[in-house]
């Protein structure tokens, strides 16, 4: 079981898609929208959390990813046919900057 869940919220068109990927078994019912739980561990919610401050986990630990960073992971979802794709994932949506002040050399 893992720490931390990202919620991918599944509109018509990515239901069509993971259903073509044999993963729509995972489609759940979160709060009245249709959504896929993608799991991940406590070291890459802090990554998470680092990159994008702003997010707010609810009591079962779970986040809704800003709008971008959302297309980016439910593409490797159905790139890879698997729920399982954190540590592909946060290569792509770590920042390890987010945050700092950047020192200019003059």
């Amino acid at each position: 079981m893992a720490d931390f869940y990202i919620n991918v919220v599944v509109d018509d068109e990515r239901e069509k898609k993971l259903s073509e990927t044999g993963l729509s078994s995972h489609i759940q019912d979160l709060g009245g929208k249709k959504a896929i739980r993608v799991p991940m561990s406590a070291k890459e919610h802090k990554k998470l959390v680092k990159s994008f401050p702003d997010l707010e986990f609810d009591a079962s630990n779970a986040c809704v990813l800003p709008e971008e960073p959302e297309k980016v992971l439910f593409g490797i979802v159905s790139d890879m046919k698997t729920l399982d794709v954190m540590k592909v994932a946060i290569m792509k949506l770590y920042n390890p900057l987010a945050g700092k002040d950047l020192r200019k050399k003059l």
